[in-house]
């Protein structure tokens, strides 16, 4: 058996199946209400029932107090319902509605994507969940005052754990710590999440992605995200890398091509190896986009790289007939390195 909810003032609406959560269901169904634990511990999902019947889950007592459910306040993160319902709450459209927080986070899992790239799995505590919007990214607290920032690498529907992708960089303090030093279960302070880097879902422009090095990791999200509410948008990737080892996933992106017939990937070297063996594009990852599209009018484009790398592709692509406002964009920069002794 399953259910309709319907939210007000916005009149959208979603299938809530028997067993599953309000909340759950409107993540699963692409729409964004708050939510700050997922596990009836914060109060951010409160909401008002208009119609209908829930039953609320096991959560803390400070989340909702008893005089609260009596006026037909309930937790969505909780909440199963028991017949169709009309429901009253806040939505989250974009990255100006989900307030940065600064949480501990526990290094999960660490793995090596190649030689100067590491994959963080970050463990908030079992209390809380990150809300974010896919490509956003966080910033870490480092003891000495400084901050670090890394992009989120997973798409939201997928939050038990933070995904991001980390280079080393040469004479970069806190890339070298991880790679040397840092063990699993370590403890680090994040904030999170910034940035306007994120998915324009009301457009339904075909997409250009453009990804330079590690630049993947919030193409990544992004793209995972529209691919699991199954948008209809053509989508095409442009990784960019020097060498094939530091396409460090390009596995992935060759799977998403095979099971979806609108998004095609073109994987670009700058300076490949005799050993590479490649016979795919080679050059730069954003001229690569301009010899293949001569107008660009009807695209939107979403790139992310070395500062040098974004900036000459929108200016090129400006050029080329990219509408004003059809280029997001997140540059990466870097830390001054650390003088070798």
């Amino acid at each position: 058996m399953s259910y309709q909810v319907t939210i007000q003032p916005s009149g959208h609406s979603f299938t809530v199946a028997s067993g599953e959560t309000v909340l759950s269901a409107a993540i699963e169904a692409g729409i964004n209400l708050p939510y700050g634990c997922r596990n009836g511990a914060c109060g951010a999902c409160k909401g008002q029932v208009l119609s209908g019947e829930v039953l609320c889950e096991q959560h803390q007592y400070g989340a909702i107090s008893a005089e609260e459910k009596l006026d037909g306040k309930t937790l969505f993160c909780c909440a199963l319902p028991q017949s169709d319902l009309v429901i009253e709450c806040r939505e989250i459209s974009d990255s100006k509605s989900v307030r940065p927080r600064i949480m501990p986070a526990r290094v999960q899992r660490m793995e090596k994507l190649s030689h100067d790239v590491m994959k963080l799995s970050l463990k908030l505590p079992s209390n809380e969940r990150m809300q974010f919007m896919a490509g956003q990214y966080v910033e870490f607290l480092l003891k000495d005052g400084k901050r670090r920032a890394f992009s989120l690498a997973n798409a939201p529907h997928d939050d038990a754990l933070l995904e991001l992708h980390l280079r080393l960089v040469q004479g970069g303090q806190f890339t070298q710590y991880v790679f040397n030093e840092m063990q699993e279960k370590a403890i680090l302070r994040i904030e999170g999440p910034f940035g306007s880097f994120y998915l324009r879902e009301e457009s339904d422009k075909p997409m250009l992605m453009v990804a330079g090095g590690t630049g993947f990791a919030p193409i990544k999200g992004i793209i995972e995200h529209a691919l699991h509410h199954q948008t209809g948008r053509r989508i095409l990737l442009y990784w960019g890398a020097r060498t094939r080892e530091d396409l460090y996933m390009h596995d992935l992106p060759q799977r998403w091509q095979e099971a979806h017939p609108n998004l095609t990937y073109i994987p670009v070297l700058s300076d490949p190896l005799p050993q590479d063996g490649w016979d795919g594009r080679t050059g730069l990852v954003h001229q690569a986009v301009l010899a293949d599209h001569a107008d660009l009018s009807a695209y939107e484009v979403y790139c992310c790289g070395a500062p040098g790398m974004v900036e000459a592709a929108h200016a090129e692509f400006s050029a080329q007939g990219l509408p004003e406002g059809a280029f997001y964009s997140d540059a990466f920069t870097f830390a001054t390195p650390v003088p070798a002794k």
